[in-house]
Protein backbone atom coordinates (compact mmCIF):
# COMPACT_ATOMS: atom_id res chain seq x y z
CA UNK A 1 0.00 0.00 0.00
CA UNK A 2 2.86 1.93 0.64
CA UNK A 3 4.08 2.28 -2.38
CA UNK A 4 0.84 2.54 -4.00
CA UNK A 5 0.95 6.12 -2.19
CA UNK A 6 3.69 7.03 -3.08
CA UNK A 7 3.55 6.18 -6.96
CA UNK A 8 0.22 8.20 -6.43
CA UNK A 9 2.17 11.31 -5.03
CA UNK A 10 4.57 11.06 -7.77
CA UNK A 11 2.43 11.14 -10.51
CA UNK A 12 0.11 14.01 -8.67
CA UNK A 13 3.31 15.71 -8.38
CA UNK A 14 4.11 15.91 -11.99
CA UNK A 15 0.73 16.89 -13.22
CA UNK A 16 0.45 19.67 -10.80
CA UNK A 17 4.06 20.59 -12.82
CA UNK A 18 2.02 21.13 -15.65
CA UNK A 19 -1.05 22.29 -14.18
CA UNK A 20 -2.78 18.86 -15.69
CA UNK A 21 -5.99 17.27 -13.57
CA UNK A 22 -4.86 14.10 -12.02
CA UNK A 23 -6.67 11.33 -13.88
CA UNK A 24 -8.82 8.84 -11.66
CA UNK A 25 -9.04 6.23 -14.40
CA UNK A 26 -6.60 5.56 -17.41
CA UNK A 27 -7.35 7.81 -20.71
CA UNK A 28 -6.86 4.43 -22.82
CA UNK A 29 -3.53 2.21 -25.09
CA UNK A 30 -0.65 4.53 -26.37
CA UNK A 31 -2.52 4.00 -29.40
CA UNK A 32 -5.98 5.34 -28.34
CA UNK A 33 -4.05 8.33 -27.51
CA UNK A 34 -2.17 8.97 -30.71
CA UNK A 35 -5.44 8.39 -32.84
CA UNK A 36 -7.01 11.05 -30.71
CA UNK A 37 -4.92 12.95 -32.32
CA UNK A 38 -5.00 12.05 -36.08
CA UNK A 39 -8.79 12.66 -35.34
CA UNK A 40 -7.98 16.45 -35.08
CA UNK A 41 -8.02 16.46 -31.15
CA UNK A 42 -4.49 17.77 -30.56
CA UNK A 43 -5.19 19.79 -27.07
CA UNK A 44 -6.45 16.17 -25.40
CA UNK A 45 -4.04 14.75 -26.65
CA UNK A 46 -0.91 16.82 -26.76
CA UNK A 47 -1.10 17.43 -23.02
CA UNK A 48 -1.89 13.73 -22.47
CA UNK A 49 1.73 13.23 -24.11
CA UNK A 50 3.57 15.91 -22.34
CA UNK A 51 2.13 14.31 -19.46
CA UNK A 52 3.44 10.54 -20.26
CA UNK A 53 6.65 11.75 -21.39
CA UNK A 54 7.62 13.34 -17.61
CA UNK A 55 6.29 9.84 -16.69
CA UNK A 56 8.27 7.78 -18.65
CA UNK A 57 11.74 10.19 -17.72
CA UNK A 58 10.33 10.45 -14.24
CA UNK A 59 9.62 7.13 -13.11
CA UNK A 60 11.06 4.56 -15.99
CA UNK A 61 14.51 3.68 -14.44
CA UNK A 62 12.78 2.02 -11.31
CA UNK A 63 9.21 0.96 -12.35
CA UNK A 64 9.86 -0.72 -15.82
CA UNK A 65 6.32 -1.76 -16.14
CA UNK A 66 5.40 2.16 -17.15
CA UNK A 67 7.58 1.13 -20.30
CA UNK A 68 4.22 0.88 -22.35
CA UNK A 69 3.22 4.21 -21.76
CA UNK A 70 5.38 6.21 -24.18
CA UNK A 71 8.29 5.71 -26.41
CA UNK A 72 11.59 7.72 -26.18
CA UNK A 73 13.42 10.12 -28.07
CA UNK A 74 16.74 9.73 -26.68
CA UNK A 75 18.55 7.53 -29.26
CA UNK A 76 16.13 8.18 -32.10
CA UNK A 77 17.66 11.55 -33.30
CA UNK A 78 19.35 12.90 -36.65
CA UNK A 79 22.81 13.01 -34.20
CA UNK A 80 22.39 9.36 -33.13
CA UNK A 81 22.70 8.24 -36.65
CA UNK A 82 24.41 8.11 -40.14
CA UNK A 83 24.30 11.37 -42.05
CA UNK A 84 24.28 11.26 -46.19
CA UNK A 85 22.16 9.08 -48.53
CA UNK A 86 21.91 5.43 -47.04
CA UNK A 87 20.43 2.42 -49.42
CA UNK A 88 17.51 0.20 -48.04
CA UNK A 89 15.66 -2.48 -48.91
CA UNK A 90 16.89 -5.84 -51.07
CA UNK A 91 16.92 -7.53 -54.35
CA UNK A 92 15.55 -5.41 -57.03
CA UNK A 93 13.70 -3.17 -54.59
CA UNK A 94 16.62 -0.97 -53.05
CA UNK A 95 16.45 2.74 -52.14
CA UNK A 96 18.66 5.36 -51.38
CA UNK A 97 17.29 8.26 -49.20
CA UNK A 98 18.69 11.15 -47.58
CA UNK A 99 16.95 11.44 -44.91
CA UNK A 100 15.60 15.01 -45.38
CA UNK A 101 12.16 16.36 -45.75
CA UNK A 102 11.38 15.95 -49.68
CA UNK A 103 9.50 18.89 -51.31
CA UNK A 104 10.72 22.60 -52.06
CA UNK A 105 8.33 25.14 -50.02
CA UNK A 106 8.18 28.75 -50.42
CA UNK A 107 10.02 30.64 -47.37
CA UNK A 108 7.73 30.66 -44.33
CA UNK A 109 5.57 27.21 -45.63
CA UNK A 110 5.57 24.23 -43.35
CA UNK A 111 3.62 20.75 -43.87
CA UNK A 112 3.52 20.61 -40.10
CA UNK A 113 3.33 16.80 -41.02
CA UNK A 114 1.81 14.77 -44.04
CA UNK A 115 -0.81 12.93 -43.84
CA UNK A 116 -0.97 10.99 -47.20
CA UNK A 117 0.52 11.77 -50.96
CA UNK A 118 -0.53 10.64 -54.32
CA UNK A 119 0.77 10.73 -57.78
CA UNK A 120 -0.90 11.08 -61.13
CA UNK A 121 -0.68 9.87 -64.36
CA UNK A 122 1.34 12.71 -64.87
CA UNK A 123 3.81 12.22 -62.44
CA UNK A 124 2.92 15.49 -60.18
CA UNK A 125 3.12 14.45 -56.91
CA UNK A 126 0.30 16.06 -54.34
CA UNK A 127 0.97 16.10 -50.92
CA UNK A 128 -2.34 16.24 -48.64
CA UNK A 129 -0.74 18.05 -45.40
CA UNK A 130 -2.03 20.20 -41.99
CA UNK A 131 0.31 23.25 -42.71
CA UNK A 132 -0.12 26.27 -44.77
CA UNK A 133 -1.86 24.81 -47.50
CA UNK A 134 -3.44 21.36 -47.64
CA UNK A 135 -2.55 20.19 -51.04
CA UNK A 136 0.43 21.24 -52.69
CA UNK A 137 1.57 19.53 -56.09
CA UNK A 138 5.47 18.78 -57.05
CA UNK A 139 7.28 17.47 -59.79
CA UNK A 140 9.30 14.25 -59.27
CA UNK A 141 12.28 17.25 -58.56
CA UNK A 142 10.62 18.47 -55.79
CA UNK A 143 9.64 21.41 -56.95
CA UNK A 144 5.93 22.95 -55.79
CA UNK A 145 3.94 23.88 -59.36
CA UNK A 146 0.67 23.99 -57.55
CA UNK A 147 -1.10 24.29 -54.75
CA UNK A 148 -5.37 24.92 -53.30
CA UNK A 149 -7.14 23.52 -50.28
CA UNK A 150 -6.51 26.13 -47.91
CA UNK A 151 -9.20 26.54 -45.22
CA UNK A 152 -11.28 23.87 -46.20
CA UNK A 153 -10.42 20.77 -43.85
CA UNK A 154 -10.39 20.08 -40.33
CA UNK A 155 -8.30 16.87 -40.49
CA UNK A 156 -6.57 16.07 -43.41
CA UNK A 157 -5.77 12.32 -43.64
CA UNK A 158 -6.45 10.38 -47.09
CA UNK A 159 -5.81 10.92 -50.62
CA UNK A 160 -6.75 8.94 -54.04
CA UNK A 161 -6.79 9.95 -57.64
CA UNK A 162 -9.27 8.28 -59.99
CA UNK A 163 -7.85 7.53 -63.66
CA UNK A 164 -9.46 11.28 -65.26
CA UNK A 165 -7.28 13.17 -62.50
CA UNK A 166 -9.87 13.70 -60.00
CA UNK A 167 -9.09 14.06 -55.86
CA UNK A 168 -10.67 12.28 -53.57
CA UNK A 169 -9.65 13.70 -50.14
CA UNK A 170 -10.47 12.28 -46.83
CA UNK A 171 -11.58 14.75 -43.35
CA UNK A 172 -11.07 12.26 -40.48
CA UNK A 173 -11.68 15.56 -38.40
CA UNK A 174 -15.20 16.57 -39.67
CA UNK A 175 -15.97 13.12 -41.18
CA UNK A 176 -16.71 13.96 -44.98
CA UNK A 177 -15.20 12.86 -48.04
CA UNK A 178 -14.89 15.26 -50.91
CA UNK A 179 -13.79 14.82 -54.38
CA UNK A 180 -12.57 17.51 -56.42
CA UNK A 181 -11.01 18.41 -60.10
CA UNK A 182 -7.25 18.32 -60.33
CA UNK A 183 -7.49 22.41 -59.83
CA UNK A 184 -9.55 22.20 -56.98
CA UNK A 185 -13.00 22.60 -58.12
CA UNK A 186 -15.16 20.99 -55.52
CA UNK A 187 -17.04 18.29 -57.49
CA UNK A 188 -19.07 16.49 -54.87
CA UNK A 189 -19.20 16.18 -50.62
CA UNK A 190 -19.85 12.71 -49.02
CA UNK A 191 -21.00 13.08 -45.60
CA UNK A 192 -22.38 16.01 -43.25
CA UNK A 193 -19.50 17.88 -41.79
CA UNK A 194 -19.26 17.50 -37.65
CA UNK A 195 -22.49 15.12 -37.89
CA UNK A 196 -20.58 11.42 -37.77
CA UNK A 197 -22.94 8.31 -37.63
CA UNK A 198 -23.32 6.36 -34.24
CA UNK A 199 -19.68 4.46 -33.26
CA UNK A 200 -19.57 1.08 -34.88
CA UNK A 201 -22.93 1.23 -36.50
CA UNK A 202 -21.70 0.27 -39.57
CA UNK A 203 -23.16 3.17 -41.58
CA UNK A 204 -21.28 6.09 -43.04
CA UNK A 205 -19.20 8.07 -41.54
CA UNK A 206 -17.72 8.25 -38.34
CA UNK A 207 -13.78 9.26 -38.66
CA UNK A 208 -13.31 7.91 -42.44
CA UNK A 209 -9.88 7.28 -43.61
CA UNK A 210 -9.46 6.23 -47.38
CA UNK A 211 -10.68 5.86 -50.38
CA UNK A 212 -10.28 3.10 -53.64
CA UNK A 213 -11.73 3.47 -57.28
CA UNK A 214 -12.35 0.94 -59.06
CA UNK A 215 -10.74 2.33 -62.84
CA UNK A 216 -13.33 0.10 -64.35
CA UNK A 217 -16.40 1.27 -63.22
CA UNK A 218 -15.75 4.18 -61.36
CA UNK A 219 -17.21 2.97 -58.07
CA UNK A 220 -15.67 3.83 -55.17
CA UNK A 221 -14.66 2.24 -51.75
CA UNK A 222 -14.23 4.24 -48.24
CA UNK A 223 -12.48 2.61 -45.46
CA UNK A 224 -14.50 4.06 -42.37
CA UNK A 225 -12.58 3.93 -40.16
CA UNK A 226 -11.30 4.90 -36.71
CA UNK A 227 -14.69 4.91 -34.90
CA UNK A 228 -16.73 2.18 -37.43
CA UNK A 229 -15.00 -0.75 -38.71
CA UNK A 230 -16.64 -1.21 -42.02
CA UNK A 231 -16.01 -0.55 -45.90
CA UNK A 232 -18.61 1.00 -48.08
CA UNK A 233 -18.95 0.73 -51.34
CA UNK A 234 -19.99 3.84 -53.36
CA UNK A 235 -21.97 4.44 -57.30
CA UNK A 236 -19.69 7.12 -59.40
CA UNK A 237 -22.28 9.32 -58.28
CA UNK A 238 -22.08 8.64 -54.74
CA UNK A 239 -24.35 6.80 -54.03
CA UNK A 240 -24.14 4.19 -51.23
CA UNK A 241 -24.74 0.72 -52.35
CA UNK A 242 -23.44 -1.62 -49.15
CA UNK A 243 -21.23 -1.77 -46.55
CA UNK A 244 -19.68 -4.72 -44.92
CA UNK A 245 -17.19 -5.11 -41.84
CA UNK A 246 -17.59 -5.70 -38.17
CA UNK A 247 -14.75 -5.35 -35.28
CA UNK A 248 -13.08 -7.86 -33.95
CA UNK A 249 -9.90 -9.62 -35.09
CA UNK A 250 -11.54 -12.73 -37.25
CA UNK A 251 -11.51 -12.11 -41.00
CA UNK A 252 -13.89 -10.14 -42.04
CA UNK A 253 -13.45 -7.86 -39.15
CA UNK A 254 -11.36 -4.94 -38.78
CA UNK A 255 -8.99 -2.93 -35.59
CA UNK A 256 -8.86 0.28 -37.41
CA UNK A 257 -9.75 0.34 -40.82
CA UNK A 258 -6.86 2.95 -41.54
CA UNK A 259 -6.31 2.50 -45.97
CA UNK A 260 -7.68 0.82 -48.88
CA UNK A 261 -6.60 0.01 -52.29
CA UNK A 262 -7.44 -1.77 -55.49
CA UNK A 263 -5.51 -4.31 -58.02
CA UNK A 264 -5.88 -4.57 -61.20
CA UNK A 265 -8.10 -7.26 -60.79
CA UNK A 266 -10.62 -5.56 -59.17
CA UNK A 267 -10.06 -7.16 -55.22
CA UNK A 268 -9.64 -4.82 -52.24
CA UNK A 269 -7.18 -4.60 -49.79
CA UNK A 270 -7.52 -3.25 -47.09
CA UNK A 271 -5.39 -1.97 -44.10
CA UNK A 272 -6.32 -3.51 -40.71
CA UNK A 273 -3.53 -2.01 -38.83
CA UNK A 274 -4.04 -2.65 -35.29
CA UNK A 275 -4.72 -6.16 -36.36
CA UNK A 276 -1.43 -6.21 -37.81
CA UNK A 277 -2.47 -7.01 -41.17
CA UNK A 278 -3.70 -6.65 -44.65
CA UNK A 279 -7.30 -8.52 -45.72
CA UNK A 280 -8.15 -9.08 -49.25
CA UNK A 281 -11.72 -8.97 -50.38
CA UNK A 282 -13.86 -9.24 -53.33
CA UNK A 283 -16.21 -6.20 -54.24
CA UNK A 284 -18.81 -7.91 -52.33
CA UNK A 285 -17.11 -8.00 -49.33
CA UNK A 286 -16.36 -11.66 -49.57
CA UNK A 287 -13.09 -12.35 -47.71
CA UNK A 288 -10.30 -13.84 -50.03
CA UNK A 289 -6.95 -14.13 -48.07
CA UNK A 290 -4.84 -12.19 -45.35
CA UNK A 291 -1.39 -11.10 -45.38
CA UNK A 292 0.13 -11.64 -41.74
CA UNK A 293 3.49 -11.50 -40.32
CA UNK A 294 3.18 -7.33 -40.30
CA UNK A 295 3.86 -4.60 -38.27
CA UNK A 296 0.67 -1.95 -37.77
CA UNK A 297 -0.24 -1.70 -41.54
CA UNK A 298 -1.44 1.99 -41.90
CA UNK A 299 -0.83 2.72 -45.35
CA UNK A 300 -0.83 0.82 -48.75
CA UNK A 301 -0.62 1.72 -52.46
CA UNK A 302 -0.72 -1.05 -55.58
CA UNK A 303 1.21 -0.58 -58.25
CA UNK A 304 -1.03 -1.56 -61.50
CA UNK A 305 1.25 -0.17 -64.51
CA UNK A 306 3.45 -3.28 -64.82
CA UNK A 307 2.81 -6.86 -65.90
CA UNK A 308 2.75 -7.40 -62.14
CA UNK A 309 1.00 -5.85 -59.66
CA UNK A 310 3.43 -4.50 -57.04
CA UNK A 311 2.13 -3.69 -53.33
CA UNK A 312 3.70 -1.11 -51.54
CA UNK A 313 2.92 -1.31 -47.56
CA UNK A 314 3.46 1.33 -44.60
CA UNK A 315 4.07 0.00 -41.42
CA UNK A 316 4.00 1.95 -38.02
CA UNK A 317 6.31 0.69 -34.96
CA UNK A 318 4.75 -2.19 -33.54
CA UNK A 319 7.32 -2.11 -30.27
CA UNK A 320 6.65 -0.13 -26.56
CA UNK A 321 8.93 1.65 -24.43
CA UNK A 322 11.00 -1.14 -23.38
CA UNK A 323 11.78 -2.29 -26.84
CA UNK A 324 11.96 1.13 -28.31
CA UNK A 325 15.77 0.04 -29.60
CA UNK A 326 14.22 -2.69 -31.46
CA UNK A 327 14.61 -3.82 -35.41
CA UNK A 328 12.40 -5.34 -37.29
CA UNK A 329 9.31 -4.03 -36.00
CA UNK A 330 8.82 -1.02 -37.97
CA UNK A 331 8.38 1.66 -39.10
CA UNK A 332 9.21 0.46 -42.19
CA UNK A 333 7.95 0.01 -46.10
CA UNK A 334 7.14 -3.49 -47.27
CA UNK A 335 7.19 -4.26 -51.00
CA UNK A 336 5.11 -7.87 -51.72
CA UNK A 337 3.27 -9.19 -54.61
CA UNK A 338 -0.14 -9.99 -54.77
CA UNK A 339 0.20 -13.67 -54.00
CA UNK A 340 1.35 -11.97 -50.28
CA UNK A 341 5.09 -12.88 -51.10
CA UNK A 342 7.76 -10.18 -49.56
CA UNK A 343 10.05 -8.89 -52.27
CA UNK A 344 11.41 -6.04 -49.72
CA UNK A 345 11.76 -4.90 -46.17
CA UNK A 346 12.95 -1.16 -46.73
CA UNK A 347 14.04 -0.36 -43.60
CA UNK A 348 14.67 -2.46 -40.57
CA UNK A 349 15.70 -0.10 -37.77
CA UNK A 350 13.66 1.45 -35.20
CA UNK A 351 11.47 4.99 -35.25
CA UNK A 352 13.58 7.84 -35.38
CA UNK A 353 15.01 10.97 -37.47
CA UNK A 354 18.35 9.28 -38.62
CA UNK A 355 18.94 9.19 -42.37
CA UNK A 356 17.30 5.49 -43.37
CA UNK A 357 14.70 5.61 -40.38
CA UNK A 358 11.21 5.95 -40.24
CA UNK A 359 8.83 7.28 -38.03
CA UNK A 360 5.23 6.73 -39.20
CA UNK A 361 4.62 5.95 -42.73
CA UNK A 362 0.96 7.15 -43.02
CA UNK A 363 0.47 7.79 -46.69
CA UNK A 364 2.54 5.74 -49.85
CA UNK A 365 2.41 6.06 -53.26
CA UNK A 366 5.06 5.25 -56.39
CA UNK A 367 5.67 7.00 -59.08
CA UNK A 368 6.62 6.24 -63.14
CA UNK A 369 10.11 5.36 -62.27
CA UNK A 370 9.50 3.04 -59.85
CA UNK A 371 10.71 5.72 -56.82
CA UNK A 372 8.19 5.11 -53.88
CA UNK A 373 6.52 8.77 -51.53
CA UNK A 374 5.94 8.44 -48.02
CA UNK A 375 4.07 10.69 -45.83
CA UNK A 376 4.52 10.65 -42.25
CA UNK A 377 2.52 11.87 -39.09
CA UNK A 378 5.60 12.45 -37.55
CA UNK A 379 3.88 15.49 -35.37
CA UNK A 380 0.52 13.44 -34.20
CA UNK A 381 3.04 10.28 -33.14
CA UNK A 382 6.00 11.95 -31.71
CA UNK A 383 6.65 15.91 -32.16
CA UNK A 384 3.87 16.63 -29.69
CA UNK A 385 4.44 14.29 -27.26
CA UNK A 386 8.36 14.99 -27.00
CA UNK A 387 7.43 18.47 -26.91
CA UNK A 388 9.83 20.06 -29.68
CA UNK A 389 9.86 23.20 -31.20
CA UNK A 390 10.71 22.49 -34.56
CA UNK A 391 8.79 20.35 -37.53
CA UNK A 392 9.86 16.89 -37.57
CA UNK A 393 10.28 15.64 -41.25
CA UNK A 394 7.40 14.06 -42.53
CA UNK A 395 7.61 13.65 -46.40
CA UNK A 396 10.21 11.32 -47.45
CA UNK A 397 11.66 10.06 -51.11
CA UNK A 398 12.80 6.77 -51.47
CA UNK A 399 14.76 7.03 -54.79
CA UNK A 400 14.80 3.43 -56.19
CA UNK A 401 18.37 1.75 -57.37
CA UNK A 402 18.47 -0.46 -60.27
Amino acid sequence: MTNLVSLQQTYQSIFDRFALPFPLVPRGTRAARRDRIERGEPDASITHEKRKIVVEETLMPQNTEFEEYGLPRKTHEEADGPSGSVVLGEGDYRYSVTGENWGTLPDGWKFHEATAVAVDQQDRVLVFNRGTSAIVVFDTDGNMIDNWGEGIFKSPHGISIDPDGNVFLVDNGDSTIRKFTPSGELLMTLGEANKTSAPMSGKPFNVPTHVAVDPTSGEFFVSDGYTNAVVHRFSPEGELISSWGESGTDEGQFNIVHNIAIDSQGLLYVADRENHRIQVFNQDGEFQTQFVNMSRTAAIYIDTRHEEDIVYIGEYFAGIGSNHMGTNLGPRVTVMNTKGEVLSRVGIESYGSQHGRFFTPHGISVDSHGDVYVAEVSHSDYGGGWNIDHELRSMQKLVRQR
